[in-house]
């Protein structure tokens, strides 16, 4: 039986894996529409911790944000990064977003302090950090290691000022527990050494 991967091309990867993040991010910008034209009632979708009832938001959550600027400030980073975490197939991209998506939000749920209220896609986005951070080395592919390598040098400070405690109204919570699932999901989803000869196709 023929490999399916083998049909696609590099091209073919970085036209589904860019048509797949401008999507996302234009979901996002639709949804924050929306919340503004209802006066915020997506907001609701975001999580309260140690509330039973809240669980059912730890998915949503990564969704919506408190504003266009909120949005606009995760929108370019969840670009680059979603782009090139997709590049190396779109089946192990989806698993590593799932992943970091509930880990944070679940781990929000436990941890965030009380009364306040987390959403946006910065969980995810400190999550694509950390796995394109380590997944070169990880894998031991040196295309990677040199992607880690710049993905660090371009927003390693801003990753960095978003786990600090010190920041009003910014969930480090958050963003650090994303960071770790990242790290988590490039070890759990890692590509044996037979896989690692090519990059896999969606």
């Amino acid at each position: 039986m023929s490999d399916p991967r083998a049909g696609w091309s590099n091209g073919d990867r970085a036209l589904t894996a860019g048509k797949l993040m401008l999507a996302w991010v234009a979901l996002l910008w639709l949804l924050e529409g929306l919340d503004a034209v209802t006066g915020h009632a997506l907001d609701g979708f975001g999580v309260t911790p140690r509330d039973p009832s809240e669980l059912a938001d730890v998915v949503p959550s990564s969704f919506i944000h408190f504003g266009f600027a909120h949005l606009a400030a995760n929108t370019v980073p969840l670009l680059v990064l979603g782009f090139l975490a997709a590049l190396a197939g779109l089946r192990r991209f989806l698993l590593v977003c799932a992943l970091i998506i509930v880990v944070d939000g679940l781990g929000v749920w436990l941890i965030a302090p009380a009364g306040t209220n987390t959403a946006g896609a910065s969980g995810v986005i400190f999550g694509l950090f950390g796995f394109l951070l380590v997944t070169g080395f990880v894998e031991r592919r040196p295309l990677g290691v040199l992607a880690g390598v710049l993905v660090a040098a371009v927003w390693g400070g801003s990753i960095l000022a978003g786990l600090a405690p010190t920041q009003a109204g910014v969930s480090w919570q958050g963003h650090l527990l994303g960071l770790v699932a990242g790290v988590t999901a490039a070890f759990v989803f890692r590509r044996r050494p037979e896989a690692s000869r090519a990059l896999g196709a969606p």
